[in-house]
């Protein structure tokens, strides 16, 4: 069984991952998406490294600027996460 830790890294980086995958879809840069959702682009950066612990309100603002649901970008199963 994971720990904890392991089960947060894993759900950040999976998170980053689909953040990454929409937003190179759309033809976004990572600046310009930053920028529009009012971020740095380093925070940027590390959100989609899944470095970043990022709150429910910042991923809301991400999921509007990308026009996706919230619902998508959490939709997964944890044990697929790589």
């Amino acid at each position: 069984m994971k720990s904890n830790k392991a089960e947060r890294d894993e759900f950040l980086k999976h998170i980053g991952e689909k953040l990454k995958d929409i937003r190179v879809k759309r033809g976004l840069s990572q600046e310009a998406l930053a920028q529009e959702a009012g971020f740095s682009r380093s925070y940027y950066t590390e959100i989609e490294l899944g470095k970043r612990n990022i709150s429910i309100v910042n991923l809301y603002k991400l999921s509007k600027c990308i026009r996706v649901s919230l619902k998508e970008l959490l939709n997964f199963d944890i044990t697929e996460a790589k």
